[in-house]
């Protein structure tokens, strides 16, 4: 039976860059210089993470009275993923401890 649609082009990567990209790939081993005890519970890390974030978002909204602009909106924008990160977290404390 044939086939409906033609191999692929084969990878047109320059050899040279080949271990680069194959080398991103590879797992990330962070930096251990910023280390959280691995003891630390779950909740007590959304908390602090619930915080950091709630600070972020009031420190990009406060740094974008500054600008005008494309800035600006760039920083309201940034601002905004960070709300709805809080927001993610702060659900999650509430998936681990409901209130009701």
């Amino acid at each position: 039976m044939p086939k409906p649609s033609p191999n692929p082009p084969e990878s047109e990567i320059d050899p040279h860059l080949k271990p680069a990209i194959l080398k991103s790939l590879a797992p990330h081993n962070p930096s251990t210089m910023f280390y959280i005890a691995p003891g630390i519970d779950t909740e007590t890390l959304l908390a602090h993470a619930c915080e950091s974030l709630a600070s972020a978002s009031v420190m990009a909204s406060d740094f974008a009275t500054f600008v005008d602009g494309p800035q600006r909106s760039m920083l309201l924008g940034i601002q905004q993923v960070i709300m709805l990160a809080d927001m993610a977290v702060n659900r999650a404390l509430d998936n681990l401890d409901p209130q009701e």
